[in-house]
């Protein structure tokens, strides 16, 4: 799968049912080339220009499903 194909899925946290936003980066371990997590904007997809730099990062152990329009990640945020 490619990140671009990747960018074109909603994230959605399968605790609480909260549309996360869509993947705007990844972070790749350069030593292995594995994938060890996704980055998305916390204000979501066309707004990044007018946050604060806030983003989620979501290690890529938290994914537990890549389906066709989405990828659902289990994060229990801390209130």
């Amino acid at each position: 799968m490619r990140l671009c194909e990747l960018e074109n899925k909603e994230v959605i946290n399968a605790c609480d049912c909260k549309k996360l936003g869509y993947v705007e980066d990844l972070i790749i371990d350069e030593c292995n080339g594995t994938i060890e997590a996704l980055i998305i904007p916390k204000t979501g997809r066309f707004c990044c220009f007018f946050s604060e730099g806030e983003e989620y990062v979501i290690p890529y152990r938290c994914i537990r499903k890549i389906g066709p329009d989405i990828i659902l990640v289990e994060i229990h945020e801390k209130k």
